[in-house]
């Protein structure tokens, strides 16, 4: 469970850091090389949470390398759509709701069924 909290944390400051520059006035009128260290001073923070995030699951044998990048991915669209829809104000759309649905199978194959032979 502190992986996946870890990994909330840490998309919660990639989302920032990739898609704030979108909505924030404070962005208008820079230069692209001052939106982008800006941004990269939001992932550093990114970066403290997503590592350990990382190195805990797996080193704790908790999870495999594949199981926690499709959680990622997983975490990453959820984290997402929370910005998108009150930062961004754009709708969640059956074609998106559906493509979620499909990652979330991704990561109960992933996660909660065990391979034959195991």
């Amino acid at each position: 469970m502190r992986t996946v909290l870890l990994l909330i944390a840490s998309n919660i400051f990639m989302t920032f850091a990739w898609y704030s520059q979108l909505k924030f006035k404070w962005f208008e009128g820079k230069s692209l090389p001052v939106i982008i260290v800006s941004s990269w001073s939001i992932a550093l923070l990114e970066y403290c949470f997503a590592v350990p995030a990382n190195r805990i699951g797996y080193m704790s044998g908790e999870f495999t390398g594949y199981q926690l990048k499709i959680i990622q991915e997983c975490v990453t669209l959820t984290v997402f759509i929370g910005f998108a829809w009150f930062v961004l104000k754009e709708r969640l759309t059956w074609n998106y709701a559906v493509s979620l649905l499909l990652v979330l199978a991704a990561v109960y194959f992933a996660v909660g069924v065990r391979p034959a032979g195991k």
